[in-house]
């Protein structure tokens, strides 16, 4: 895959209107100043179109290529988002923390967006999700059954009501790994597979879960393996959104 910033500035670059956003940035691999930096410069780069997905992964595989520390990667990411909003809101910048300490520094420019650029979280685990509602600006879930969803979001706005925020403020950022096929399936479908008319029916109930947007990876959908196979996927699935 290509690294997601320098595409996404590619990308904010041949257009105008959309949002630029990460699915998702896993925290732990980054040092929190130099992120900051990057997210920022694509911030005013498009002109205020970033929407920051960040992560914290599943796979110590890519931890370990990385360079990255598995142990304790929730409590360093937690870190990190403090640390992360103190550079884009302070100056001068000063953080001290267990894994990530910034001595008094004027770090800028700002993000063109106030306090900063929306952040959303994938999160399933009960510690995630409390990451969400006391960090995030919304919540991006990946993979979870859209008959899962919405409990999960209650419980995230709950957990976001208790923690002191306006939980109505929250937002359901919904990803969708979409596989099209001729026929419907009958048995042990997955969501957003199947024929056009059943994905459909997901998005349709999507929405009424409250979902904001659905953001739909073509990466990952059956056969495709080349630059040009993607660009394909992605313009079948642009036509079928067009028509949902």
């Amino acid at each position: 895959m290509l690294d997601p910033l320098e595409t996404l500035t590619f990308a904010a670059e041949h257009t105008g209107r959309i949002a630029v956003g990460t699915g998702v940035l896993n925290l732990p691999w980054y040092n929190p100043v130099l992120l900051a930096r990057r997210l920022t410069t694509l911030d005013i780069l498009s002109a205020g179109r970033l929407q920051i997905g960040f992560g914290i992964g599943w796979s110590p595989d890519e931890y370990q290529a990385a360079g990255a520390v598995w142990h304790e990667r929730g409590k360093r990411a937690d870190e990190l988002i403090k640390a992360l909003k103190k550079i884009w809101t302070t100056d001068p910048v000063e953080f001290q923390g267990k894994y990530y300490r910034i001595p008094k520094s004027v770090i800028g420019p700002k993000p063109v967006q106030k306090p900063h650029p929306p952040i959303y979280m994938a999160a399933f685990t009960p510690s995630a999700m409390k990451r969400v509602a006391t960090e995030a600006n919304g919540w991006f879930p990946v993979g979870i059954p859209l008959s899962r969803v919405g409990p999960m979001f209650d419980e995230i706005k709950s957990m976001a009501k208790n923690a002191g925020r306006d939980p109505s403020a929250l937002a359901l950022i919904l990803g969708a790994n979409v596989e099209i096929h001729n026929a419907p399936i009958q048995k042990d479908r997955v969501d957003f597979t199947g024929s056009l008319e059943q994905i459909r029916e997901d998005m349709a109930a999507a929405r009424k879960l409250g979902a904001a947007e659905i953001v739909i990876s073509a990466q990952f959908s059956p056969g495709v393996e080349t630059a040009r196979d993607l660009v394909a996927c992605m313009e079948e699935l642009w036509r079928m959104a067009k028509h949902a």
